[in-house]
């Protein structure tokens, strides 16, 4: 039987909403992940994590929202497919993979 593991994480973040957005593929790019969906308007992503042994791939669904010029918030959603077998070696996988990308994110913008 397969369900979905979901973690969600909500930042506040000292850099302007365009910065932002334009760091996220290269973020994606470096972690050899795929962009699923793009909606510059709305500015939302899509993103396919890849898989390891025992684990599926995690959608990512990201969102920015500008708080005022230098302040942008963001909102990820990360959801890994598990099965009862595969739940057990998945385990803090989906919050692992939310992690990585914010950490390679920040790495980014700060370098």
């Amino acid at each position: 039987m397969a369900y979905s593991r979901e973690e969600k994480e909500n930042l506040e973040v000292s850099y302007p909403i365009n910065a932002i957005w334009e760091a996220i593929p290269k973020a994606i790019a470096k972690l050899d992940w795929k962009i699923q969906e793009t909606n510059e308007e709305t500015h939302h992503l899509k993103v396919k994590t890849k898989g390891a042994f025992m684990s599926y791939p995690s959608t990512l669904k990201i969102d920015l929202a500008a708080v005022d010029e230098k302040t942008t918030r963001m909102s990820i959603a990360t959801e890994t497919p598990v099965t009862t077998i595969t739940s057990v070696a998945d385990y803090g996988r989906t919050r692992e993979r939310t992690e990585q990308f914010v950490t390679t994110l920040a790495k980014l913008m700060s370098g």
